[in-house]
């Protein structure tokens, strides 16, 4: 299909019989209620394989459907199930060698997941803006602070929750994954320390605390005599922000969630105008030699 804009869009139409392929249907039944399930299926290759469906289920490593064998079905469920993990939709190509996939197959990856959450600790005003601007890219966000006059519904209502309690202790509580963002904003040493101490071991996709270059100093020397070893803290994305000469709380906003952008996508923060080749990239083809490879992993 051609765009206006000059590029192409292919549409995939797929017609689900639940008497040929119930477990589609299963796994379709899934998104409603939230949990999370990728489908993949044959969109190039070998004719009697085009449009066979292998569906994955989070959490575990049930999977349904097949692809043509067994060991290519375990295969592209391993590959799937990283997809998932990450709540990314994307192409896959499996085999074209020798090995147990002697066919090169290409695998539309379609993935069903929860939002991801946005974790800010610190009711302030800068918590406010970003929690705003979190709801509207589609997070699940949470406020959370020690201090219940400021942490109050009525303050912060595009948050999906906002939770008076210690900061590191509900992080310990919570659930997080490798798309969970966390955004510190207490700027306060007896909330920062503890809950950075703890952050800093989670395998988190964003972390970031707002705060001066010498309080950023500060707060890693801290830590470090808290035993946060300099791996870790090099995870730790302080001063919080791209640098977009913010100043208010609204564009602090924008700072911050530019930057969980352009990290969760690989981005390089550069003005489109400096970037060469096309705006959005393409599409991630994940490559794999061998369905052997993936099994001996």
């Amino acid at each position: 299909m051609g765009l206006t804009c000059g590029g192409e869009l292919e549409v995939l139409v797929q017609r689900v019989d639940p008497a040929d392929q119930p477990h589609l249907v299963g796994a379709l039944e899934q998104v409603p209620a939230g949990l999370p399930v990728a489908v993949a299926q044959v969109v190039d290759g070998p004719e009697h394989q085009l449009g066979r469906t292998l569906s994955v289920l989070g959490g575990g490593s049930a999977y349904d459907g097949t692809l043509g064998s067994r060991q290519q079905d375990r295969a592209v469920a391993t590959q799937v199930r990283a997809l998932l993990r990450a709540g990314r939709t994307a192409r896959v190509e499996v085999g074209g060698d020798a090995g147990s996939c002697p066919e090169k197959l290409t695998l539309l990856v379609h993935t069903h997941a929860a939002p991801p959450r946005l974790l800010i600790f610190g009711a302030v005003d800068f918590a406010a803006a970003l929690s705003r601007a979190g709801s509207f890219l589609g997070y699940h966000v949470t406020v959370c602070d020690a201090r219940p006059v400021f942490a109050t519904p009525e303050r912060f209502p595009h948050a999906d929750e906002v939770v008076v309690d210690w900061p590191h202790r509900y992080l310990e509580a919570t659930r997080v994954d490798a798309r969970t963002a966390i955004c510190v904003l207490t700027h306060d040493a007896k909330f920062d320390i503890p809950l950075l101490r703890l952050a800093l071991g989670l395998p988190v996709g964003y972390l970031g605390a707002m705060g001066s270059r010498r309080t950023h100093e500060h707060r890693l020397a801290r830590l470090r005599e808290a035993g946060v070893p300099d791996e870790h803290l090099a995870r730790l994305r302080s001063p919080i922000g791209l640098d977009l000469g913010a100043r208010t709380p609204e564009e602090t906003a924008i700072s911050i969630t530019a930057e969980i952008i352009a990290h969760t996508h690989n981005g390089t923060g550069l003005p489109l105008s400096r970037v060469p080749g096309p705006i959005h990239g393409s599409v991630p083809v994940a490559q794999v030699s061998s369905p052997d490879a993936l099994l001996a992993a």
